[in-house]
């Protein structure tokens, strides 16, 4: 991939490009929500929804937004506005990238900074319902199976509730002083 890939903002002129993204991969199993629900969901906690460019090419999106732990959001209808969930868990409600450029890293771009984003904010874990067989994908990048948290029959048999904490910022590298270090003063008794 020779273009240059940036993660941004989701903006009001994206939304046509998400909505075919969206349908093209939901779609076939029967979980395609819809402009007014995807919007909605974005409305609710605008900062932590995000698209990747390739070029000049909205390549996928990712949409998240803050849920208390073990709850997610419900496909058959939209988020109510002021629904305010402070901090702690950011439930990463869809990631989608086109079809024509997956397995370029391009999802990776996408949850790296929404990790980012969730760290941040404050968040400690950041969640999501795995449908249509992709566990072992998600399970791949840290999240695992809540027990007990049995997604409802919207998200398609088989959907399975998973998590992972949001990972600490990595310290800066220590690096060489250029100077040598100080001799130490002993103590004369």
């Amino acid at each position: 991939m020779t273009d240059t890939v940036r993660v941004r903002p989701l903006a009001d002129g994206d939304w046509d490009a998400v909505v075919t993204l969206e349908r093209d991969a939901y779609g076939g199993l029967g979980l395609s929500e819809g402009r007014a629900a995807l919007q909605s969901r974005a409305a609710a906690s605008p900062d932590t929804c995000f698209v990747v460019d390739v070029g000049a090419r909205t390549a996928g999106y990712v949409l998240a937004l803050p849920y208390p732990p073990h709850r997610y959001p419900d496909l058959t209808r939209t988020e109510e506005a002021g629904d305010a969930v402070p901090p702690g868990n950011l439930h990463l409600h869809d990631i989608v990238v086109a079809p024509g450029l997956r397995r370029r890293g391009l999802a990776r771009h996408l949850l790296h900074h929404l990790t980012g984003t969730a760290r941040a904010r404050g968040d400690r874990r950041i969640s999501l319902v795995a449908v249509g067989g992709t566990e072992r994908f998600w399970s791949a990048r840290g999240f695992v199976p809540e027990p007990g948290v049995v997604p409802v029959d919207a998200y398609g048999g088989g959907a399975v509730y998973m998590s992972r904490p949001v990972a600490a910022a990595r310290p800066a590298p220590d690096r060489p002083s250029p100077l040598p270090p100080a001799p130490t003063l002993r103590e004369v008794s």
